[in-house]
């Protein structure tokens, strides 16, 4: 457990919850890194009555926790949601030393402090075409000086900087993430019709082609001829639907015409041979 110096909550100023550590160069740079990884550990913690199938899941590896949604960690029974991604943010505020203490000590956090701070690449089908940041398991950072504070008319001025950005932006578009969840999605999207507009044209130039009367097979047709549960009612499979159907009906009416025939009976056969021979009877009976 980390203790803050001071816990800042303005949310009609866009900052639900802030932990403040307030630095006047009386600890050693390599303590404030300690402090920021409590706090990365301490927003990865469950509560203690947290179901036993979430318990289950973290325990079975490492990094199962990144899995479990923020709404059932420990600090959100402690903290508001921050409306960002990523853990409760940290503010580091200087004091009582030198720009060029500053400035080390900031090269420190971000170095050695890295893992806490930072955000990973986002894991999906289109690796190369998003360049958003997933901030999720991170806790945000940002730092600046007691006296840009006091010089500056406050916290809403342009004083602080965020680890891993350069330049000073005001407290709140410090703490957004322009380049995470909402640009993911959207990158996204454009990635995943792209995708399918190349799939798209993939499959037009790989479609067979009937060769009987030159049209493109359809979809339909052409799943019907090589799927393994049509393929073998298809008929010929070089043929399109159109040319498949007539082949069909052309059958069927050669079936349909042969069909009256095979049901007429067959003409009565006479017996040439005995005729003659009834006939010689009834002249003897009579004479």
């Amino acid at each position: 457990m980390q203790r803050a110096d001071l816990v800042v909550r303005a949310p009609t100023a866009g900052v639900p919850v802030l932990l403040l550590e307030i630095d006047r160069r009386t600890e050693d740079t390599h303590d404030l890194v300690t402090k920021l990884r409590r706090y990365w550990e301490w927003g990865r913690l469950l509560p203690r009555d947290a179901d036993k199938h979430t318990v289950d899941l973290v325990r079975s590896r490492p990094d199962a926790i990144e899995h479990v949604d923020h709404e059932k960690r420990l600090w959100r029974r402690v903290y508001p949601p921050t409306g960002r991604e990523g853990l409760v943010p940290v503010a580091f505020v200087f004091a009582d030393t030198t720009e060029a203490k500053v400035a080390n000590t900031v090269a420190v956090l971000e170095e050695a402090g890295r893992r806490y701070w930072a955000p990973r690449r986002y894991r999906n089908l289109y690796r190369e075409a998003i360049t958003a940041k997933d901030y999720s398991q991170a806790v945000p950072v940002v730092v600046t000086t007691l006296e840009q504070l006091q010089e500056e008319h406050g916290a809403d001025a342009a004083v602080w900087r965020r680890l891993g950005r350069e330049g000073e932006q005001t407290l709140t578009a410090a703490l957004d993430n322009p380049d995470g969840d909402a640009l993911f999605r959207e990158q996204e999207a454009r990635a995943d019709a792209e995708d399918k507009r190349r799939r798209a044209a993939e499959r037009g130039t790989e479609r067979p082609v009937c060769k009987r009367c030159g049209r493109k097979f359809t979809d339909q047709r052409w799943e019907e001829t090589t799927a393994h549960r049509t393929a073998w009612k298809a008929g010929d499979v070089s043929v399109c639907g159109d040319c498949h159907a007539s082949d069909v009906a052309r059958e069927e009416a050669a079936a349909e015409a042969a069909r009256p025939q095979a049901a007429m009976p067959p003409e009565p056969e006479h017996d040439h041979d005995q005729e003659p021979g009834k006939l010689r009877s009834l002249f003897r009976r009579s004479g």
